[in-house]
C-alpha cells in the first residue's frame, strides 16, 4: 500500500535531541528554539516568532493577541479544521462561517465583504494547500474596517503571494509542524506577529503571562505575572527536532514540489474535467508541493475513487467536514447555505504526498487516477 503521508527525517533528529539531553535547557527557549526563530525572521523577514507547541496553540495565541470581547465577531472559513475556528470560539467571539470560492477551497474578498458588519473584530484567511488567498484584496478591504487579519498558514511553509512569504502579510500568522506538513517536529506549530503593536505582549502570553522574556534580556530586574497567557513554547526536543528539518528545507521543498509536478504534468489535459477538477494556482501564488487534491462531481464518485485507488495499493484521503455543518455546530449555525463548502467537503480527495515518494510510485498514483476517470 502506497501510504496517504510518511513523516521525514533528515537522520539528524536524533543527534540534535541527544544534544539537548547534555545541555543546561531541556524545557524550552534554549539555543534550539532560538535557532528556529532566527532562521524564520531571517529567512522570510517575518517580524517576530514564537515557536509553540502546536498549530492550535499558535492560533489560540493570535485570538488572545487580538483582545475580543462578547459580541466581537469574527470571519473564518468553514472549510478548514477545527483549531481556526476553536481559537476564537474559547475567547468568547461569535463566528462567522463564510464560504469557499468556487474555484478553490480558498475565501476571497468578495465572499468576506458581505459578512463584514460594525462587530467584525478579525478576519481569519486560510491558505488551502498552501495555495494563497489575494492578500492584497482582503488586507485592503480589513483595514478599509479596522479589522485584524490572521493568517492560518497551517499548509504554507516556503509558498508565497506576489513574492511574500505567507504568514508574513496578515498582522499575525499561525503556522502547524505536525508531522502532516511540509517540516515538522511531530507535534508544533509558530505563532508570526507582524504588527509592532502586538510583539510585547505575544513574549508574555508565552511565557505564561509573565515578563520572563524581558527579565532574560536584562530589560528589568524581576520577572512577574502582568496578563493572561499559558505555557505555550515547547520544550528544547521539539526545537531541536524542527531545527534538522529546517537544515533540510530547500531539499524537502524541491522534492515535494517535483512530485506535485509529475501529478499535474500526467493529469492536466488528460482527464476530463468536466468530472473532475484540478487544483488551481493563481498567477499570484507559488505552490509549495504541501498537497496535491482533486475535486469529484459527487460524493458518490469519490467514495467509488478512493476505494478504486485502495484496492489498487493507494490510500487516499477526503479532507474537512465543513465546520458549520460540522455535528457540533449545525444546530448553531444560523446563516446562508454554504453551497461551494459543501461541495468541497463531498468531493475533494487528497492523493498521496511525501518526501519518500518515488517518481515511479507518484506516477502509478496518477495513472490509477486517469483510469478510473477513463470509464
Amino acid at each position: 500500500m502506497i501510504p496517504f503521508n510518511k513523516p521525514y527525517c533528515s537522520g539528524r533528529e536524533l543527534k540534535y535531541m541527544e544534544e539537548v539531553c547534555h545541555s543546561m535547557t531541556m524545557s524550552g527557549n534554549g539555543d534550539f528554539t532560538k535557532k528556529c526563530h532566527a532562521f524564520f525572521e531571517q529567512k522570510y523577514g517575518f517580524r517576530k516568532c514564537l515557536l509553540t507547541t502546536s498549530g492550535t496553540d499558535a492560533l489560540e495565541m493570535c485570538a488572545m493577541l487580538c483582545d475580543l470581547q462578547p459580541g466581537d465577531e469574527v470571519i473564518v472559513p468553514s472549510y478548514t479544521f477545527v483549531s481556526t475556528a476553536l481559537a476564537f470560539l474559547r475567547e468568547k467571539a461569535t463566528l462567522v462561517f463564510a464560504d469557499s470560492t468556487a474555484e478553490s477551497p480558498n475565501i476571497s474578498a468578495e465572499t468576506i465583504q458581505p459578512l463584514i458588519t460594525s462587530r467584525t473584530k478579525v478576519i481569519a484567511v486560510v491558505h488551502y494547500a498552501g495555495v494563497a488567498c489575494d492578500m492584497d484584496s482582503i488586507m485592503e478591504l480589513a483595514n478599509a474596517h479596522g479589522i485584524i487579519v490572521v493568517e492560518d498558514a497551517a499548509h504554507s511553509i516556503d509558498a508565497t503571494y506576489k513574492g511574500r512569504p505567507l504568514g508574513g502579510i496578515a498582522h499575525l500568522a499561525a503556522f502547524s509542524f505536525h508531522e502532516t506538513k511540509n517540516i515538522s517536529s511531530g507535534e508544533g506549530g509558530m505563532l508570526v506577529v507582524n504588527d509592532e503593536r502586538f510583539v510585547r505582549r505575544s513574549e508574555i502570553l508565552w511565557e505564561k503571562g509573565t515578563n520572563r522574556a524581558e527579565f532574560y534580556r536584562g530589560m528589568v530586574n524581576k520577572y512577574g505575572w502582568c496578563d493572561t497567557g499559558s505555557s505555550f513554547l515547547p520544550s528544547e526536543f521539539n526545537a531541536a527536532f524542527l531545527w534538522a528539518q529546517l537544515e533540510q528545507l530547500d531539499d524537502i521543498q524541491n522534492r515535494r514540489k517535483h512530485i506535485w509536478e509529475i501529478y499535474d504534468t500526467a493529469l492536466r489535459g488528460s482527464v476530463d474535467e468536466s468530472r473532475v477538477n484540478l487544483p488551481l494556482i493563481p498567477g499570484y501564488a507559488v505552490n509549495n508541493g504541501h498537497m496535491y487534491y482533486l475535486v469529484c462531481r459527487s460524493l458518490d464518485e469519490r467514495t467509488s475513487l478512493m476505494q478504486y485507488l485502495k484496492d489498487n495499493g493507494i490510500q487516499a484521503t477526503f479532507h474537512y467536514i465543513p465546520l458549520h455543518s460540522s455535528d457540533y455546530y449545525r444546530d448553531k449555525y444560523t446563516g446562508a447555505p454554504l453551497v461551494n463548502c459543501a461541495r468541497y467537503g463531498d468531493c475533494l480527495v487528497r492523493l498521496p504526498l511525501f518526501y519518500e515518494l518515488s517518481d515511479d510510485e507518484a506516477a502509478f498514483v496518477a495513472e490509477h487516477v486517469k483510469r478510473f476517470f477513463s470509464c
